[in-house]
């Protein structure tokens, strides 16, 4: 049962700390990242609860701000958050500082232009970004309340802020928190995961104007280091190809393979194949119609903790029925990117 929300999983982290070919000090340092992101799920699972039993008092939430202020933070890599504030992050000599606000304010633009949320949390709150975090600590995450990132150790993995998917896919995970609320195990876990990297996909391809046929799909490819590089790594993940050998870990993309447990980033491959097959189907800009559907999925019926991957399924094929009627085309995408997938 794995409970936790990083943008390498701790099973990763934990198999190429073994792996004899890295250096001692790069293997000991991906160990150390492990223990520290076991800490700090413990928090991101208390902050689900609190948004939970906050939404529950107040089901209708007043907006804090017409559009929310984008915060950095630096921990100078120590661990204790937020750690001191950037008073101008936009002009700061420090390109890692300067990664986060841009792309943070960037992601911020993307929802509120492309899908009407005002921040994370639809409501205007304050995005918190602390770079900097540890010493080689090689992951990124949102805690529940924040992200943080790490700045690699410079061989397996390098500045996560400099992959502008890894900084959306992280916020992400905060509109899940508010949105459908997901719990991060089994399947909710797995589809919790999907959402974060459809989205940061969508996300890169939206800042790139790209088309679904010009975009490459891949997850985090800017924060492989050259050590992992060399063994012809060149992504953490593929929506396109999950079980691609170019990847840092292979995934299931088909719903038979799916085993109860498995660590939602690998079981995340099945239902973005099905994304990634529907928006290829549909064609043009995968923001402008299958991102509307999976946004609206995700968003438009309140929580649920616990959905089942076919459930999700099934509301994408209500939603596009609803918000593109008539339209076969469109339709047919979506229930054949399920299909494909098993569901």
């Amino acid at each position: 049962m794995c409970t936790y929300c990083n943008i390498v999983p701790i099973e990763v982290l934990l198999r190429l700390s073994e792996d004899t070919s890295y250096s001692a000090d790069v293997r000991r340092g991906l160990a150390e990242t492990a223990l520290v992101d076991d800490q700090l799920r413990k928090l991101r699972e208390q902050a689900r609860k609190v948004t939970r039993a906050s939404a529950a008092v107040a089901p209708s939430l007043v907006a804090l701000a017409a559009s929310p202020v984008n915060s950095v933070f630096t921990c100078n890599n120590a661990t204790t958050l937020p750690g001191l504030p950037i008073s101008s992050p936009q002009t700061s000599p420090d390109q890692t500082v300067k990664n986060a606000f841009d792309t943070t304010s960037d992601v911020i633009a993307f929802y509120q232009q492309v899908f009407g949320r005002n921040s994370i949390d639809g409501s205007g709150m304050t995005v918190i970004s602390s770079v900097h975090y540890g010493v080689n600590y090689n992951n990124a995450r949102w805690n529940g309340q924040q992200m943080l990132y790490g700045d690699g150790d410079g061989a397996v993995f390098v500045d996560f802020t400099g992959s502008n998917d890894v900084i959306c896919h992280e916020m992400t995970h905060g509109v899940t928190q508010h949105s459908l609320q997901l719990v991060y195990i089994n399947e909710p876990g797995g589809l919790n995961e999907s959402m974060s990297d459809v989205f940061g996909s969508m996300f890169r391809q939206w800042k790139a104007g790209q088309a679904v046929g010009a975009a490459d799909w891949l997850i985090g490819g800017d924060i492989i280091g050259p050590a992992a590089a060399r063994k012809g790594i060149t992504c953490l993940r593929d929506l396109a190809n999950p079980a691609a050998a170019h990847c840092i870990a292979a995934q299931p993309s088909h719903y038979s393979q799916y085993v109860p447990g498995m660590d939602p980033h690998f079981s995340s491959g099945i239902p973005n194949t099905a994304f990634y097959t529907a928006a290829m189907a549909i064609g043009a800009n995968s923001w402008d119609t299958a991102g509307q559907i999976w946004y609206s999925a995700m968003t438009g019926s309140g929580a649920s903790p616990n959905m089942s991957m076919k459930k999700f399924a099934d509301r994408t094929r209500q939603v596009a029925a609803q918000i593109f009627p008539g339209n076969a085309v469109v339709a047919n995408a979506v229930d054949q990117g399920w299909i494909h997938v098993g569901l």
